[in-house]
């Protein structure tokens, strides 16, 4: 599949198979969200695996919209450092979007849950015993998909503009 098919076709799953993600397929995901770019080459993140059932079970529980990374067979936790960039958050969120299409790309479903500013990430950090000054940014749920969910966009013409915001675009889409 092209970038850009597995671009469009890629859905947040919430319902998996029991099936475990092999290592040979979680090593690549982390490697995609190890080669993500950032500003400065400063690649503030560092990964946390949540292979326990228990551990993702308490991480699920202390979030609002993630209670299925439960249900997952792995978690994958990516926690950024402030200080390491002058623009940390898109950094991590690039390295977390490397790893949503990396996994799709692999057969593999995942959804994408937010902590960063959260009501619950202090909690995350406290039960993953994250160091002070870290954030979470991102709690990934991986397996294999027990759901094909559809999705839909805006047309191209409708979010696009020539020139100054307004004038619309020529783009067919």
């Amino acid at each position: 599949m092209d970038m850009l098919e597995l671009i469009r076709t890629r859905r947040s799953i919430r319902r998996y198979k029991k099936e475990a993600v092999p290592e040979d397929l979680l090593e690549k995901i982390l490697e995609a969200g190890r080669w993500a770019p950032s500003a400065s080459n400063s690649q503030p993140w560092e990964f946390i695996i949540l292979r326990d059932r228990t551990i993702r079970g308490e991480v699920a529980k202390a979030t609002t919209y993630g209670k299925f990374l439960a249900g997952a067979p792995l978690g994958i936790v990516v926690v950024i450092d402030p200080q390491a960039s002058t623009h940390p958050v898109e950094d991590g969120a690039i390295a977390t979007q490397n790893m949503l299409l990396a996994s799709h790309a692999l057969g593999l479903g995942t959804c994408w849950i937010g902590a960063y500013g959260s009501v619950y990430e202090a909690a995350v950090s406290e039960l993953l015993r994250i160091p002070k000054g870290k954030r979470v940014l991102s709690i990934l749920s991986i397996g294999y998909p027990a759901e094909s969910p559809r999705s839909s966009r805006k047309e191209l013409k409708e979010i696009t503009f020539t020139n100054w915001y307004g004038r619309r675009s020529e783009a067919k889409g």
